[in-house]
Order: C-alpha cells, then sequence, then structure tokens
C-alpha cells in the first residue's frame, strides 16, 4: 500500500472512531480511551460559548478524556465546593482535567492567585502569560508550590510572546519547570514551523494547543486540522522523536458557536495522522 493510501486509510480511522457513539468510540480505543503514543485532549477555550455541562457532552461525543479547563468554567475565585463540582463533574464523565489556563498574569498578585488556584484545584501544571517582568516572581513561585508553568505563545498580535522563540529565550535558563504551551496555530502565523520549534525547544515543551491555519501569515485564519498549512505528519514525527510526555489539546476556534462538527474532524484526522506515523 502506497504511504499516501495508508495515510488516507488511518486518517479515515480515525475519524471514524471519533464521530462514533461513545460506547462504539471506546470499543475502538481498546482499554483507556486515549492509550498511544499520544494523548489528545482539548483546550478548555474552545469551549468558551457553552456552559460546562455542554462542554463535557461534546468532549464524550468525540471520545476526547483530557482538558487543559478554562477559568469560564472554573473560576479563579471558585469556592473548595465549586472545585469540587466541577471536578466531580468531569471525572464522572471519564474526563481528566491535567491543566488550568490560560491564565494572564500582570501583576504579582496575579501570579499569587494562579498558583493558589492550581494548588485548590491540584493540577501540576498551568499554561499561563506571565509579563516578562514577572518571570523572575514566577520562577519563585514555581519553585515554592512544585507547579510547573508553561508560557503560552499568541502569535504576531501578541506584543509579549509572539512565537515560542520570544518565550523560550526568556526561560531557557530558568528552574526547568518553567517551559512553553506552543501554540502551534499562532506559531506558524508568526513565522515557526511547528516541528522545527519542536525540535528547538524540546526540553521545556510541557503542553502543546493543536489546531490548523489557512496560511503561514498574520492574518492567517483558523481552519479544522488537516485541512491548512501545517504538516501534521512531520508534527507527530518530531513529538515522537523527542518523546513528547504531555498533552495535545486541541483548539478549535473556527466556528465556535457551533463547534462539534469541526473538533470530530480535527480529532479524526490528527488521530489518523497518529497511526499512519506509529504504523
Amino acid at each position: 500500500m502506497s504511504s499516501r493510501r495508508n495515510f488516507l486509510l488511518q486518517t479515515a480511522m480515525g475519524m471514524a472512531a471519533t464521530t462514533m457513539a461513545p460506547f462504539a468510540a471506546t470499543a475502538a480505543f481498546t482499554g483507556n480511551k486515549e492509550k498511544g503514543p499520544l494523548a489528545v485532549g482539548m483546550a478548555g477555550y474552545t469551549f468558551a460559548k457553552f456552559d460546562l455541562d455542554q462542554a463535557i457532552a461534546i468532549m464524550n461525543r468525540v471520545n476526547i478524556t483530557n482538558i487543559s479547563v478554562k477559568d469560564i468554567h472554573l473560576p479563579l475565585n471558585s469556592t473548595p465546593e465549586k472545585i469540587q463540582e466541577v471536578l466531580g463533574k468531569f471525572t464522572a464523565a471519564g474526563i481528566k482535567v491535567y491543566a488550568v489556563g490560560v491564565i494572564y498574569m500582570k501583576t504579582k498578585k496575579s501570579v499569587d492567585e494562579a498558583f493558589e488556584y492550581a494548588k485548590r484545584v491540584g493540577v501540576p501544571l498551568i499554561v499561563g502569560v506571565p509579563t516578562p517582568d514577572l518571570l523572575d516572581y514566577t520562577e519563585e513561585k514555581i519553585k515554592a508550590y512544585n507547579i510547573r508553568l508553561a508560557v503560552h505563545n499568541h502569535g504576531p498580535e501578541d506584543a509579549l510572546y509572539p512565537g515560542p522563540k520570544n518565550a523560550y529565550d526568556l526561560i531557557k535558563n530558568r528552574d526547568p519547570r518553567l517551559g512553553l504551551c506552543l501554540d502551534i496555530g499562532h506559531a506558524m502565523r508568526a513565522g515557526e514551523e511547528p516541528s522545527k520549534a519542536i525540535l528547538a525547544y524540546k526540553d521545556r515543551i510541557f503542553d502543546l494547543h493543536i489546531k490548523d491555519v489557512s496560511a503561514a501569515a498574520k492574518d492567517a485564519k483558523a481552519i479544522e486540522i488537516g485541512r491548512g498549512v501545517i504538516d501534521f505528519k512531520k508534527l507527530v514525527t518530531a513529538l515522537d522523536k523527542i518523546r513528547y510526555q504531555g498533552v495535545c489539546s486541541i483548539e478549535y476556534e473556527k466556528d465556535m458557536s457551533d463547534p462539534l462538527p469541526g473538533i470530530a474532524e480535527s480529532a479524526g484526522f490528527f488521530r489518523g495522522v497518529i497511526r499512519t506515523v506509529n504504523s
């Protein structure tokens, strides 16, 4: 079978497993739903226009069992009872909250709040955007709490961290628990090819926001994974090469009022690539 035919077949298999009803999808993924070389998750911002129960229902439909929860669904000032309620709903649905964020930090107080929040939620990772002048203070908190922080890049419009290199250059000699959340779509728009970034910053990549974009340009639009310009086979190959142990969290932003079809297509395509690379 040609490599192209095999790629298309594996992609179709991934999409079929994703779009089946939850019980059928579970059968397709023996044991752990996300068993395999790479764990697939969701970035909570995807569900900005949905309440918690709706977000969970969508994740169950596409058989994704990891989430980086956003403060939309679990506010930073949540009481212990609220945290227990939200985490309980995720647990009951078979979903693991592996991180919190993205959290923006412009003052020492906001850094303090982020780490206290992560401690109360019980996660080992914050996806955050501390301003460069707060990196010394953020590093102190990382050491005090033993909670990792991954700096998120936000594309050419972002004055702080347009691409991952802008963040990496500021953290590369700091505590090893201070790393990157590599948003591959924003990286592509900022002129950094994602697979090359993965290899270049391998020791600091703690989290990934997975998406596709229509062009390698500032004004590129978010699009379903596999329909844009990012080479996902190169991406997955690079992740395998560095033995990436984190989550690949899909962040779907094309149609946030009706994301289910796009999430299903994106997850299916991405899983198909994973199958192809590891076949």
